[in-house]
């Protein structure tokens, strides 16, 4: 398998608020623009606490960033 078995909306979401940067998004959340490519691209999987810090930013729920692949 690769990458990781968490699907995630993050691209999507930042469109969707203004067409966000990963730099702001990255800057937001306290990590780096890398971190925020690895996310979106499912080479990484966060912590439970950098999920609730990126799903506060766009104001959703954690289950609205991020999906479990079954």
């Amino acid at each position: 398998m690769t990458g990781t078995p968490i699907d995630n909306l993050i691209r999507k979401l930042r469109f969707e608020h203004d067409e966000m940067t990963q730099q702001a998004l990255a800057d937001a959340c306290g990590i780096t623009r890398q971190t925020v490519i690895a996310l979106e691209a499912g080479k990484y999987a966060p912590s439970l606490e950098l999920a609730f810090r990126i799903a506060r930013v766009f104001g959703v729920g954690v289950e609205d960033v991020f999906q479990w692949k079954r």
